[in-house]
């Protein structure tokens, strides 16, 4: 595989591609949703929610944990997890910038 040629591209592409490629697995993304209904710092119950088994349900969050979209802080002998709003407001925007950009767009568009 060849090397990605990350330095080419600008600060802002490489952290939504990052955010992106964390969200690009449809546990993970299940776990967003979960958190996000939640509302709530929790600690074991992901598992329980998730058709998957503990160690892989952990590997979910360490991805989301590592690209920013989840904090995690020991409580006794668990790590308790929730959304990390700051990196979610990133996506949002970037999104937003998107969509207005194609709405403007769409008048010129074929």
């Amino acid at each position: 595989m060849g090397a990605s040629k990350t330095e080419h591209f600008t600060d802002e592409q490489n952290a939504i591609a990052t955010l992106s490629k964390a969200l690009g697995h449809p546990a993970r993304v299940a776990i967003m949703e979960y958190l996000i209904k939640v509302d709530t710092c929790i600690c074991g119950d992901i598992v329980n929610k998730l058709p998957l088994a503990q160690p892989t349900v952990s590997q979910h969050l360490k991805e989301l944990k590592n690209a920013g979209l989840i904090k995690g802080s020991i409580e006794g002998n668990a790590i308790c997890y929730c959304i990390d709003e700051k990196e979610l407001t990133k996506l949002q925007s970037y999104f937003a910038n998107i969509s207005d950009k194609l709405e403007k767009k769409k008048s010129n568009c074929c």
